[in-house]
């Protein structure tokens, strides 16, 4: 169980996040809550605000005579929903996301779904070149309300270890 809150004085308490290196375990799974309901105006302003010109995403019209026969959400705001999700659970107190792999967009997310994500942790190690951090791998999948898999991600991070985190060292965080 990772402690969500530190004594900062004398019956007082600040509320913390996040897990250090030494927090995860290779095969824990977090569930993160509380899942997204995707709206019309989070898929048009995503994809309007990343340039996305292509009329699937925010043309009713064009939707209706697709496949689909409605806007889809806009994958790269899919990932970054789940992404997001993810923080609290695995890398509030990352240093950096070192990459990500095998991203797989499997079933269409329309406006009005509701996004719900989990994370389990596939490997763990000490940084060779960085002492106090290490590298945590996580496999991210996201589900719909309906439970069918929508999306799939592999990502690296460098985590600091207890006592090496930014908030270890800031008296005022």
């Amino acid at each position: 169980m990772v402690q969500n809150w530190k004594e900062v004085g004398p019956h007082r308490y600040r509320e913390t996040f996040g897990r250090y290196y030494e927090d995860f375990h290779v095969g824990d799974v977090y569930e993160h809550r509380p899942g997204k309901t995707v709206t019309e105006y989070d898929n048009h302003l995503f994809t309007l605000l990343t340039l996305n010109t292509h009329p699937l995403h925010f043309d009713a019209e064009f939707a209706k005579a697709s496949e689909f026969k409605q806007n889809l959400v806009v994958s790269p705001y899919t990932l970054a929903l789940l992404i997001g999700m993810s923080v609290t659970d695995v890398s509030q107190k990352a240093i950096a996301n070192l990459g990500m792999d095998d991203v797989k967009f499997t079933a269409p997310v329309f406006h009005g779904d509701t996004l719900y994500g989990e994370s389990e942790v596939l490997a763990k190690r000490e940084s060779s070149s960085r002492p106090g951090q290490g590298i945590v791998t996580i496999r991210t999948i996201g589900k719909n309300q309906r439970g069918e898999v929508v999306c799939t991600f592999k990502r690296s991070m460098l985590i600091p270890a207890r006592g090496n985190a930014v908030e270890d060292r800031v008296e005022t965080y």
